[in-house]
């Protein structure tokens, strides 16, 4: 053999066995659980469903804890089409999502909005409600990707339970499910999709009628920790006379440490069923 082909083979068996290396430590990860978590070593670098409202495919590894929270979460609406007079501020604050990891590719969520303030005013007339607010449990399950890949998907089923003590909810049950995709494209940029099903309750009755959701988000690092994201998102029910709601979406990521991310945005109403205006800041930490 020339020296250029022994070369040749040399780095071919050199990438043939590190990716069986690699194959090995993911096939070595499906034996973790809630009661015998991952080791440090072979988790997957921290994803987190939020500040975007396109969820993450990727799930928390095996035995672990991620707690992603708003420290303060402000909508305002003002051209309302319905009631064109009317401006509504609502704060929410230290709504989070807490997640713990019971399979290699499989969380369990449970999300709170433990208080939120809402103030009406109308032709003069101000109304105010707060309290705290629904209950929603989500079960994502990872189908490919999660450790590797330049894609991957996952199913996220969830039920909203009625907590509400403040009259911001419906005191009804109501589910769905969401499919999130995660796409890894060139230069170092990554997409994500959104597609989500709900079934949620009439407001003039008592049948359940279907709510469709779809978003898409790019984002892509800036310098350092420093990442950003576009987004955009639409919402529209089958619900009589609904309209549609859709927001153009932007924010920064910050990653302070391997296990703490901070984050800030804005959801900026595109239509006129939309909030005008979303702000918001907040924070992902990982144990």
């Amino acid at each position: 053999m020339h020296r250029k082909q022994i070369l040749a083979l040399l780095i071919f068996l050199f990438h043939a066995v590190s990716a069986q290396a690699a194959d090995q430590a993911v096939s070595n990860k499906q034996q973790y659980h809630l009661f015998h978590p991952t080791p440090v070593e072979l988790m997957r670098e921290m994803s987190t469903d939020r500040p975007d409202k396109t969820e993450s495919p990727y799930t928390v590894d095996a035995g672990h804890v991620q707690v992603e929270m708003s420290l303060i979460d402000h909508a305002y609406d003002h051209h309302n089409p319905d009631e064109p007079q009317t401006r509504v501020d609502t704060f929410s604050y230290a709504p989070a999502n807490f997640k713990i990891g019971l399979l290699n590719n499989a969380d369990l969520q449970v999300i709170i909005n433990p208080y939120a303030h809402e103030k009406t005013r109308e032709d003069g007339v101000h109304s105010t409600k707060e309290g705290f607010g629904d209950m929603q449990t989500r079960l994502k399950v990872n189908i490919w990707g999660n450790d590797g890949g330049q894609t991957a998907l996952a199913l996220m089923p969830f039920i909203k339970f009625p907590t509400d003590r403040g009259h911001f909810g419906n005191d009804d049950m109501e589910g769905g499910i969401i499919v999130p995709l995660a796409v890894g494209l060139a230069a170092e940029w990554n997409m994500g999709l959104m597609a989500e099903v709900d079934l949620n309750k009439n407001k003039s009755d008592d049948n359940y009628h279907r709510e469709y959701i779809h978003s898409i988000t790019f984002g892509h690092a800036i310098v350092g920790g420093l990442s950003g994201y576009v987004e955009f998102f639409s919402h529209i029910s089958t619900e009589e006379d609904a309209k549609l709601v859709a927001t153009v979406d932007a924010g920064l990521t910050y990653a302070l440490t391997e296990y703490i991310q901070l984050d800030m945005g804005i959801n900026i109403g595109a239509t006129a069923a939309a909030d005008d205006l979303n702000p918001f800041c907040g924070f992902s930490m990982r144990y």
